[in-house]
């Protein structure tokens, strides 16, 4: 087991109680989970040696598809190095596979309809054989911040509820996001260049204000979100719920002790 914590992102369905976990540690090393928040349960998907862009990743609606941008630098492979493809929630095994061939663009987001858009940039090739996707209208902020990780997970959280405050462009903070909750405010931070220790170029933050306008720093939530009554944040490579009234955290699972597992498909 590495010596730095896990590193957590998590993708909330919109519908149902569905969520993907993404954890990565070592470096290049990456699995995928299902999270059941009715349970508050976790079943691994599977593992993939390379990397996973998570803020170029998607789920459905339902949370039955997830779609990625993914890269393991073998580039003469059917994948070419780098590809999206989308997949069985929460497996990573491609129904529908694009090779990309480099690290620019990439990734997707689907509609309320389950169709889904694709950060094409300088274009992918199709798999022969794959089914005819489902593809849906450019999200309505498309563009607007470039092309890489941004350019799809602000449009993401515009989408899911979340309101653009700031981009202050300064201290290495690109945006600043907000979203209510019963009991304040979740206010997230997007970094972009200034890359502390076991951090990427791009990472968040967070703060939390409460009702009474008390203002809590977060700076080790590396990410967070509001499910339903609770806040639900990842740090030290755990997964946590904070409801309102709570004196501290309920830590949901810890993940830092795993590691890789051959897992299969079902399909």
């Amino acid at each position: 087991m590495s010596s730095s914590p896990a590193r957590l992102h998590v993708i909330l369905a919109r519908k149902g109680r569905r969520a993907v976990v993404f954890r990565r540690g070592p470096t290049d090393r990456v699995a995928t989970l299902l999270w059941d928040r009715t349970r508050d349960t976790f079943t691994l998907g599977q593992w993939l040696h390379g990397r996973i862009y998570w803020y170029r990743a998607d789920l459905s609606p339902d949370g039955s598809q997830l779609v990625y941008f993914a890269m393991n630098g073998y580039w003469q492979g059917e994948a070419r190095g780098a590809w999206t493809a989308i997949s069985r929630a929460p497996y990573l095994k491609a129904t529908h596979l694009m090779p990309k061939g480099d690290c620019w663009h990439g990734g997707g987001l689907f509609d309320e309809r389950g169709r889904v858009w694709i950060n094409e940039g300088y274009g992918h090739m199709a798999r022969p054989g794959d089914p005819k996707l489902r593809y849906g209208e450019a999200p309505p902020d498309a563009g607007r911040f470039g092309g890489e990780c941004p350019g799809v997970y602000f449009p993401r959280l515009l989408r899911d509820g979340w309101s653009l405050i700031d981009r202050p462009k300064q201290a290495g903070i690109s945006a600043i996001f907000e979203r209510t909750f019963r009991g304040g405010v979740l206010r997230k931070r997007f970094h972009a260049g200034d890359q502390p220790v076991n951090r990427s170029v791009y990472y968040e933050s967070h703060v939390v204000v409460s009702g009474d306008g008390a203002v809590a720093d977060h700076p080790d939530w590396e990410w967070a979100d509001v499910d339903g009554e609770r806040l639900v944040f990842a740090a030290g490579g755990c997964l946590w719920a904070l409801r309102r009234g709570d004196p501290e955290p309920v830590l949901l699972h810890d993940f830092n002790a795993m590691v890789f597992e051959a897992v299969r498909a079902p399909y």
